[in-house]
């Protein structure tokens, strides 16, 4: 059941929008804390500015990169931690590395971030458009609700804007960084993908949250 997926997604992340944390406090938790930033932005980040300082060979960037994520795997499992993220981070920088090796182009890195982004932005957009939003399908499984929100015309008109805002967050990201990909700019493509990362997901978090609070006021 996607419902159940997505929001059982969203409750592990910190999401679940019938608890009494601050805003400040709920977007911390959906990007893992200062662990899930340093796991999020440190592999790109190692491999945009050595491949800038020594572009050749290519697999000394990548490598740097992928060991890096390695490591933070390796830092959860040995302390008994979720590794769900970490496991995540290390398995896209690895596929992207092979594909990057393989071709030998260091713009190639970053593809496998360039298909989430459009598939990601296509299915939030067609969701909502076809009246079954993700973030509605997400909300509801977590409020216990499941898919009467499409029969409140207030949830549904607030869900279908929240997937239309997500869908262009990913495209707006796409819309970007493909010319940059194209022209083999990895070095401004690196660093656009990280300002593009968390400082943009982090406010659409809180203001999801925000929503949905207000959706779904707590009893007294």
């Amino acid at each position: 059941m996607i419902g159940a997926a997505l929001g059982g997604a969203a409750r592990r992340a910190g999401l679940s929008p019938d608890g009494a944390e601050s805003t400040q406090k709920v977007v911390w938790g959906a990007m893992g804390g200062w662990r899930g930033i340093l796991e999020s932005v440190l592999p790109s980040l190692a491999f945009v500015i050595i491949f800038t300082v020594r572009p050749e060979p290519l697999i000394l960037s990548l490598g740097i990169s992928v060991g890096l994520a390695a490591v933070f795997t390796v830092v959860r499992l040995l302390q008994k931690s979720p590794p769900a993220a970490a496991l995540g981070g290390l398995a896209a920088a690895g596929a992207a590395a092979l594909l990057a090796l393989w071709t030998g182009r260091g713009a190639d890195n970053f593809v496998p971030g360039l298909i989430t982004n459009a598939l990601y932005g296509t299915a939030m957009i067609v969701a909502a458009l076809i009246g079954w939003s993700l973030i509605g399908l997400a909300v509801g499984f977590l409020m216990g609700e499941g898919t009467a929100w499409r029969s409140n015309r207030r949830r549904r008109r607030a869900f279908f804007w929240l997937g239309i805002a997500w869908g262009a967050l990913f495209y707006l990201r796409l819309g970007v960084q493909l010319p940059l990909y194209l022209t083999d700019q990895v070095t401004l493509l690196g660093t656009l993908k990280l300002v593009m990362g968390l400082p943009l997901f982090a406010p659409m978090v809180a203001v999801t949250w925000l929503v949905v609070r207000a959706l779904y006021p707590r009893a007294e």
